[in-house]
């Protein structure tokens, strides 16, 4: 009899996280990211990062994305793209948005967070995706991080893959494979965006190598 509850207890437990995590993705947006590697399938924390997902989501909208590279590999840490062509032209962004890394989330690995400089409020359109776990990027009350803004569902293999290819033969872009690997396109997983693009805005800004 003790096995059977224990046994029901632990199913229960189960199915309780599995409705938790299912309500999660239900009531978050979901993304696209057709690479040309394979496709990544994103969902968006709404409810912990909102202005942070409703700017991505601005930029996923208007097509912005498209065509973009993953211009700054580094195994071992992160993969950053949507800022620039795969000739290495720099896209005109919308304004900043604010930061919101003190919202619970953690840099762990396979999360997707806004790249930014020194200034906490400089995130525009640039992102990431972490291969390992980066707690030492999160934000505290006194001390602003980068901000998670969403996770990787589905597609982690095709990160990995983008964290695979060689690198360094653009001088100026070090970090950057060395045949582009573009995301062809971007899109909501439901399909009912409504494009909204802003061009007057200032250059995308990046994470720095030492995490600040």
């Amino acid at each position: 009899m003790k096995r059977t509850a224990k046994f029901n207890l632990l199913i229960t437990a189960l199915l309780m996280c599995f409705s938790h995590f299912a309500l999660a993705i239900s009531n978050n947006p979901r993304v696209e990211l057709e690479t040309d590697l394979g496709t990544i399938e994103l969902v968006l924390y709404a409810d912990k990062a909102p202005e942070t997902v409703e700017n991505f989501l601005a930029y996923v909208d208007s097509g912005f994305y498209n065509g973009t590279i993953f211009h700054r590999v580094i195994p071992g840490f992160m993969a950053q793209g949507g800022g620039f062509t795969f000739d290495f032209q720099e896209k005109p962004t919308r304004d900043p948005v604010v930061n919101e890394s003190n919202n619970g989330l953690s840099n762990e690995r396979g999360t997707i967070s806004m790249a930014r400089t020194n200034d906490p409020d400089s995130a525009t359109a640039q992102f990431f995706i972490n291969l390992v776990d980066n707690s030492r990027l999160d934000g505290s009350a006194d001390k602003p991080g980068y901000t998670v803004f969403g996770k990787v569902l589905l597609g982690m293999s095709v990160v990995q893959q983008i964290a695979a290819e060689p690198r360094g033969q653009h001088k100026a872009f070090r970090d950057a494979p060395n045949t582009p690997v573009r995301i062809l396109k971007a899109q909501r997983k439901d399909s009912d965006a409504t494009a909204s693009a802003d061009s007057d805005s200032q250059p995308q800004t990046t994470v720095g190598d030492n995490g600040q």
